[in-house]
């Protein structure tokens, strides 16, 4: 085996992922990883910290990233054409890995409780990241926490659309449509009864 491999942490991620998916992630060891990859465990640990961050490392910041896009908006859009405008963005910055690494991704995290509660996590911070920026643009608090809480659960209904079509429509058409469903179910309700 030769000492530098140009291609290592896509070699581990990929047998990472094929290791969870055939046997889940609970039961998968580092050294199975690596035996998978044709790569040492001391390879894999320049790479990731642990076999969680195989899933997480390449990740960007969401939070941080909505957190500027907000900041930068224009003083004048109100935060529904902020997000509205920024849906693009985040989608391409987020999903740029294709579909297919995505529903891998999201099969394995869905099968193991301590992944699902790190996804549900990573949803709290973004609301969060999202409502504290409204409101250090001035929004008011109760508009910029039904702001976040609503961008995320756009993402969250647009992504899951997106994999059970298997990425056959692209993810910023989703989201707008979603975006757009949403507005339409808020000026169609009904609030009295």
């Amino acid at each position: 085996m030769s000492r530098w491999q140009p291609d290592a942490r896509e070699r581990l991620e990929r047998a990472a992922l094929e290791l969870f998916a055939d046997q889940g992630f609970g039961e998968t060891t580092v050294p199975q990883i690596t035996a998978r990859a044709g790569l040492t465990t001391r390879t894999f640990f320049r790479h990731f910290a642990d076999k969680k961050e195989v899933l997480f490392a390449n990740e960007i910041d969401v939070p941080a990233l909505a957190a500027q896009m907000i900041a930068a908006a224009p003083a004048e859009l109100t935060p529904m054409q902020i997000i509205s405008g920024g849906l693009e963005a985040v989608a391409a910055a987020q999903f740029s890995s294709g579909v297919d690494y995505v529903v891998a991704r999201k099969a394995v995290i869905e099968s193991d409780e301590g992944l699902r509660e790190r996804e549900l996590h990573k949803q709290s911070a973004l609301a969060s990241a999202i409502a504290q920026s409204f409101v250090a643009r001035g929004v008011d608090e109760l508009e910029a926490t039904l702001t976040a809480h609503l961008t995320v659960t756009v993402f969250s209904v647009s992504i899951g659309r997106w994999l059970d079509q298997n990425g056959a429509v692209p993810l910023p058409e989703l989201l707008h449509e979603t975006l757009a469903a949403l507005r339409g179910i808020m000026v169609d309700a009904s609030w009295s009864s």
